[in-house]
């Protein structure tokens, strides 16, 4: 696998903030797996707790979420390891928001399938 051409420019950031870059990371990757562990739960082990599409969709919305997170997680551990290099302010990012509403949501939605179908 080639080196980015990011990792060429600017100068070797602390190690310290760059494993703590890394943590960040793998921290979104595990908070991904969750995500997709939880739609193949609420699919798998709760087929009773709404009528099947109510169900496919919200299972749907949240590996959705999962995969988009991983996917994004990648970008994101690299800008921040780029503006570190570069000396530079790290970047904003708004898939906290996205990622916080879409789980929100979702977790709205099961509340509310839980306490009818109890």
């Amino acid at each position: 696998m080639r080196e980015p051409a990011w990792r060429k420019t600017g100068s070797t950031p602390d190690y310290r903030f760059s494993l703590a870059n890394e943590r960040t990371f793998l921290a979104w990757i595990r908070t991904s797996l969750a995500l997709i562990a939880g739609a193949l739960a609420v699919d798998q082990l709760a087929p009773g707790i709404a009528p099947g599409p109510v169900r496919v969709v919200l299972c749907v919305v949240l590996a959705m979420i999962g995969a988009g997170l991983a996917a994004l997680s990648y970008r994101r551990w690299g800008r921040m390891e780029a503006a570190m290099r570069n000396h530079r302010e790290l970047p904003f990012s708004g898939v906290l928001l996205v990622m916080t509403v879409g789980v929100a949501a979702a977790a709205f939605v099961l509340a509310g399938l839980i306490l009818l179908a109890g």
